[in-house]
């Protein structure tokens, strides 16, 4: 009953990269009658399994700094509070010292139950991964070395909400755009980057390779340097195309080896085979349009699925098909491309393309070098409790 409320809870997501679902085929025409016979009971697809738990079964709650989760937790209330499930909890979570470690574990352990998610074949630990907001550098205008555009949403994509017609595919969209009177799939990348888009240019970075991570991260910053002014650019659409991995592309081929297959490892790749870029880029049709936001304050976080901003280190992305999306979530998984564990209370803020599974997860590790140095690498096992109100 918890997982089904999860599903059916959930909003309709601006991930990283959506993807598009095909219409429901139509309804067939009526037979003449015919005698009976004996139906066949049809299997039940397996569902993923909360099995309820004791915050004292958790590996690590205790050495936690709940503290550092706490702002991000409160951040989630302010959209899971609107929900009857929530209301309660997270109106006497206005009451807690946010500052007392030990106030806030109480809060927990007092109104909340750990649930260890179990996928529907049985396994209890998944893929985490790791994504981060990237600095590229830029200008307003094509020229010198800025010569790889970031586009805003095409002005003939069009979305279809395909749950106004088949309530059953909530939160899956539709992209395509008219031809006559016929709607066919939006471009994809391939098509886009012969330069169809000509005019709908954000900015112009000066890198082709860190210009595709940024659509894989989902957002990042700007430094642009004919304003000298650094922006954010914020996902604001997808073309439609289902996200495909590129290291999974090269791991097939057989030019990377599957532990070769990081951010670090692509990039290199790229760098020996500079003729193939383009062939590797189009194994991945996916491509994410964006929209310009402001930067106030350099430390706060872009937003995520839940229009919040994101935490580092305290913020994960999931499947909001799988798990609630704004949920508390205890995370036991290892440091990146380490044995080291990792063990803390992360919110589930986000979502992504490739988040896929019940035992999914995506862990945002904020701005920076050392950001992108841990998240290009991170690739662990992990375990996941998400936290319900009793």
């Amino acid at each position: 009953m918890l997982a089904l409320a999860a599903c059916t809870t959930t909003p309709i997501p601006p991930d990283h990269s959506a993807t598009p679902v095909p219409a429901a085929k139509p309804a067939q025409p009526a037979t003449p009658a015919t005698p009976a016979t004996p139906a066949t009971p049809s299997t039940a697809p397996a569902k993923l399994q909360l099995v309820p738990s004791t915050f004292s079964a958790l590996p690590g709650w205790d050495r936690d700094d709940v503290r550092a989760a706490w702002p991000a937790f409160m951040a989630s209330c302010t959209s899971l509070a609107k929900q009857a499930i929530w209301k309660e909890s997270c109106s006497i979570a206005r009451t807690v010292n946010g500052n007392d470690d030990k106030a806030i574990r109480t809060f927990f352990e007092a109104f909340m139950v750990p649930n260890q998610v179990v996928a529907p074949d049985g396994a209890t630990d998944g893929l985490v991964t790791g994504y981060y907001e990237p600095l590229l550098r830029g200008a307003r205008k094509r020229g010198g070395p800025y010569q790889t555009p970031l586009y805003k949403v095409p002005d003939d994509m069009i979305t279809v909400d395909l749950a106004s017609v088949y309530p059953d595919l909530k939160g899956m969209r539709l992209r395509g755009k008219l031809v006559g009177k016929k709607l066919v799939p939006y471009s994809s990348r391939a098509e886009i980057d012969t330069g169809e888009l000509k005019g709908k240019e954000l900015l112009w970075v000066d890198d082709p390779v860190e210009a595709f991570f940024l659509e894989v991260q989902g957002s990042g910053r700007v430094q642009l340097t004919d304003t000298q002014e650094t922006v954010r650019v914020a996902y604001a659409d997808q073309n439609g195309h289902p996200y495909k991995s590129i290291g999974k592309y090269l791991v097939e081929k057989g030019e990377l080896r599957l532990d070769q297959a990081s951010a670090q490892g692509i990039k290199a790749w790229i760098a020996g085979h500079p003729t193939r870029m383009q062939e590797l880029f189009n194994a991945n049709p996916s491509y994410v349009f964006f929209k310009e936001e402001r930067l106030p304050d350099p430390k706060i976080g872009p937003k995520g699925a839940m229009g919040l901003p994101l935490t580092p280190q305290r913020s994960v992305a999931i499947d909001p098909a799988q798990l609630p999306l704004g949920a508390p979530i205890f995370l036991n998984t290892t440091q990146a491309n380490s044995d080291i564990p990792m063990q803390r209370l992360v919110m589930a803020q986000d979502t992504g393309g490739a988040i896929r599974g019940a035992i999914r997860v995506d862990y945002f590790f904020g701005f920076g070098t050392e950001a992108a140095e841990n998240a290009g690498r991170m690739k662990q096992r992990g375990n996941v409790w998400v936290l319900l109100p009793k």
